[in-house]
């Protein structure tokens, strides 16, 4: 397997002094704490999952791939699913769908569905060929169909609850958003975070170097930049999306969070919150519960991903924030 330092665009590359920013340092925020805990010298978590049924989270590791579990009160996670499970070598964007399918994304092929209960293997869909591709993040509508991003590619691949149902196929784009975006080189990075409208109207994808918000209309296909007042979504990784329209960000080596107010129409969006802590340890994603939102701490500047390393890391843990 080659250096993890290798396997991100050039474009993740930070500067010593982003890195000073980053660096887990101790918190200064008392609405930051540890929920849980991840076994491993050196887990580097990316994606996160709850299941709204049962409160039970998942984590998923960069590093391995490794899929970690947490049931409701557990101080410390377990494996649910061992690294390399499936010729898993990252896992990187988690979600569980309203039936309670974990769905788990590779990097390097693309993403696979398992049975939350006993772990089994229930599909999996692999982009064809060999040119390059970056599967990052995923969403399911209400509709059961599930879109991911391609921070190379600049696409959005679906699988539809038909093709989910027939099993193991290919992954295939349903939206290029590359004309849409602003200029880059070709491979560069680009889509990261992605949610869908609860109502099943829209998708929104994030721009993560340009700090740019994309919406996707699923009704008739257009691709739109979101209007953002009050701030960008420069460095946004992992992205929330509430029923009340609170779309919450984890903004990854600022170590920041934030949280915008939708307008109903997913056409613009207003920067309500911010928290800004060094404890968020390069936080790459996010998922809000009543009350609390856990967060993921990387630890990607600790011999991780980033460049270069700071340090060893400590402890993996998710955080919990109070009142964002």
């Amino acid at each position: 397997m080659p250096k993890l330092s290798k396997l991100l665009p050039l474009t993740l590359t930070l500067t010593a002094a982003a890195l000073s920013l980053g660096a887990a340092q101790p918190g200064t925020d008392a609405r930051v704490a540890t929920a849980f805990t991840l076994p491993g010298a050196k887990v580097y978590p990316e994606g996160i999952a709850a299941d709204a049924r049962t409160g039970t989270v998942y984590v998923g590791s960069y590093a391995d791939g490794t899929v970690y579990r947490a049931r409701p009160g557990a101080r410390t996670a377990e494996v649910f699913l061992p690294a390399g499970a499936d010729g898993r070598t990252t896992a990187n964007g988690l979600r569980v769908d309203a039936r309670g399918r974990l769905w788990v994304t590779d990097s390097t092929k693309g993403v696979t569905v398992y049975d939350t209960r006993t772990g089994s293997r229930l599909a999996r869909f692999e982009i064809p060929g060999d040119a390059p591709r970056f599967v990052n993040d995923l969403t399911v509508t209400p509709d059961g169909t599930a879109y991911l991003t391609d921070s190379v590619r600049g696409v959005i691949y679906r699988v539809t609850p038909a093709q989910l149902a027939a099993g193991d196929g290919p992954l295939l784009t349903a939206y290029d958003l590359t004309p849409a975006l602003r200029p880059r080189p070709a491979g560069a990075f680009s889509l990261n975070g992605i949610v869908s409208d609860p109502a099943g109207r829209y998708l929104l994808a994030v721009d993560m170097p340009e700090g740019d918000l994309y919406r996707v209309d699923l009704r008739g296909g257009a691709v739109s930049r979101v209007t953002l007042t009050g701030g960008d979504l420069k460095a946004a990784d992992g992205l929330d999306l509430s029923a009340d329209g609170a779309l919450r960000v984890a903004h990854n080596t600022p170590n920041t969070l934030t949280r915008w107010q939708l307008t109903p129409d997913g056409t613009r969006a207003r920067l309500t919150r911010t928290l800004t802590d060094p404890s968020l340890q390069i936080p790459t994603t996010l998922t809000h519960r009543p009350g609390r939102t856990l967060v993921v701490r990387s630890q990607f500047d600790k011999g991780g991903p980033l460049t270069p390393s700071t340090g060893t890391p400590t402890t993996f843990t998710v955080a919990s924030v109070r009142g964002l």
